[in-house]
């Protein structure tokens, strides 16, 4: 197993975390399309786990249709009820990844209308 696709997910998040560049930020949210599936997980962990301080980021993403499936499944992790709108406008997706993925998370998301969660420290 090569630790070093884990490792610089783990790098970008804690650039990006400790010093707030934009940048950091996105090559986390780049991992997400990565060939080692170690990378994308950890990446989709490390920004469900920055909670709403992400979401902007994946909305990006999400506009420039990067990794729609996984990012779709980062913002559901995530847990804002705000986003359930974004979210429901990929459900019928012509990519059946896509649109199951965003089911999968609107599901999870609920109605805007519910309580939000608050962001990760």
């Amino acid at each position: 197993m090569n630790v070093f696709p884990m490792l610089r997910a783990f790098c970008w998040a804690g650039l990006w975390r400790l010093t707030g560049a934009r940048l950091a930020g996105m090559q986390l949210v780049g991992a997400l399309r990565s060939h080692d599936a170690n990378e994308r997980a950890i990446a989709g962990m490390l920004l469900t786990r920055s909670g709403i301080r992400a979401e902007p980021l994946l909305e990006e993403a999400l506009q420039h249709r990067e990794s729609v499936a996984m990012v779709l499944t980062v913002l559901a992790s995530i847990g804002d009820r705000n986003m359930a709108p974004l979210v429901r406008g990929f459900m019928t997706d012509e990519d059946p990844q896509v649109a199951q993925a965003a089911r999968d998370a609107s599901r999870l998301l609920g109605t805007p209308d519910s309580p939000t969660r608050a962001p990760a420290a």
